[in-house]
């Protein structure tokens, strides 16, 4: 049974449903949520994220298996497609359950996000639009949040920007690593058509125009923290270059581009309020 749920939670992609998770945190946090509103925004964004990776590991488990990924639990035979797709849809409902506490709002935002997630995962990677889902889920993250206030509020132009670049930039190095695999069982999206170098340069532009976007969004002159950001959010973008130019895409691009997001949402948590619209 052990194993079973260890396999389960793994194939719930841990890595990137904590990162987002983290940053719905940080985002509550810096927007003053009380403790208990807090919680039940964390536990939302969470079972969210849980339901997109379950879907991705049961739609894509066919494929995963046929070039032997043994890095995913369904694929390899160490949980059932059917209690992957049965996790799936539980957290799905409960996520929707969950955020309807914090408000009309905040559930309509998070059920584009998740509806976004799963659209990528029922087809349209394999599209030339297949950045999109990812803009679009992650630009509402932060309306999320920003809707979940007890008075709600729709984050500024500038905060839905970024959120959108570091989804497209996180869409592009997640994929870079496995252009040959799915070129083998015929996933075709963006990243695939435009090639691995086009595509790593694309990515780091993204990360690097989101971490503008967020030091200067809330007013000038910027803040001395918000500018430290940018200098540590430049030199991932600037290393993740180098990375593009000089070697093979690795899982290391994803890396960086998460935690140059994390350094995104901290200057996010820095800039308060200012990340709602006024």
């Amino acid at each position: 049974m052990a194993n079973k749920a260890a396999s389960l939670l793994l194939a719930s992609h841990p890595g990137p449903t904590v990162v987002v998770t983290a940053v719905g945190a940080v985002l509550g946090v810096g927007l003053g949520y009380p403790l208990s509103r807090l919680v039940v925004l964390i536990v939302a964004i969470l079972l969210g994220q849980l339901s997109i990776g379950w879907s991705n590991d049961w739609l894509d488990a066919t494929r995963d298996a046929a070039v032997h990924r043994a890095d995913k639990p369904a694929a390899r035979g160490a949980i059932g497609i059917r209690a992957v797709r049965a996790a799936a849809f539980v957290a799905l409902v409960a996520a929707l359950a969950v955020t309807a506490a914090l408000g009309p709002l905040a559930l309509g935002a998070h059920l584009v996000a998740i509806a976004g997630g799963w659209a990528y995962n029922l087809g349209l990677k394999s599209t030339v639009i297949s950045f999109l889902p990812f803009a679009v889920s992650f630009g509402l993250l932060p309306a999320i949040a920003t809707l979940g206030q007890a008075q709600p509020a729709w984050p500024a132009a500038w905060v839905l920007a970024a959120g959108a670049l570091l989804g497209v930039a996180a869409h592009v190095t997640n994929v870079l690593p496995d252009l040959a695999d799915d070129d083998t069982t015929g996933i075709r999206g963006l990243p695939h058509r435009l090639g691995a170098t086009p595509s790593g340069l694309l990515a780091f532009a993204c990360l690097a125009a989101a971490t503008v976007a967020i030091t200067f969004g809330p007013g000038w002159p910027p803040q001395p923290l918000l500018v430290a950001g940018l200098v540590l959010g430049m030199a991932i973008a600037v290393h993740g270059v180098v990375l593009v130019l000089r070697t093979s895409p690795t899982r290391l691009l994803m890396q960086l581009i998460m935690t140059c997001a994390l350094i995104d949402v901290i200057m996010l948590a820095l800039a308060g309020q200012s990340v709602a619209a006024t």
